[in-house]
């Protein structure tokens, strides 16, 4: 762990402890120009941003109540040491925050969240276009003008 940090998560009545780390330089530069980019409807793929989840959180342990940590090495361990998504998901920021000065108070956040709701309706009207040259029929399906007897 570089620079760890402790950090609580307080989810409908329990408190979850953490220990958070600074990436690598290299992991860290892996991670946050993937990462955003798996959230990007149309273009990002999930198995894209569940791979640099599970990247970011090997850098994470669970403090356990008798002070012992667990790395959160693999998805098996996530699974079973983070209680649910909304945990996860609190995780996965506090790591974006920790590890991107950018991202500290929600400043770069705000702008990467407007970023993407202004790109959203170009690459939308993008792929549609495309969607409509690429899936033209060669030929017009069967009709049958007469009425069936059935």
């Amino acid at each position: 762990m570089i620079e760890p940090q402790e950090f609580t998560i307080d989810y409908e009545g329990k408190t979850y402890t953490y220990n958070v780390s600074k990436f690598p330089a290299t992991v860290g530069r892996e991670i946050i120009s993937q990462y955003p980019i798996g959230f990007i409807p149309k273009i990002g793929s999930y198995q894209l941003s569940e791979d640099m989840m599970i990247k970011m959180m090997a850098y994470v342990e669970r403090v356990k109540d008798d002070g012992t940590t667990i790395a959160l090495a693999n998805k098996a361990l996530i699974d079973n040491h983070v209680p649910n998504w909304e945990v996860l998901a609190r995780l996965e920021m506090k790591m974006i925050e920790y590890n991107c000065s950018f991202f500290r108070n929600g400043k770069g956040l705000d702008s990467l969240t407007r970023l993407v709701s202004l790109a959203e309706p170009k690459i939308t009207e993008i792929l549609t276009a495309l969607s409509g040259k690429l899936s033209h029929p060669e030929k017009q399906p069967f009709m049958n003008s007469k009425q069936s007897i059935l």
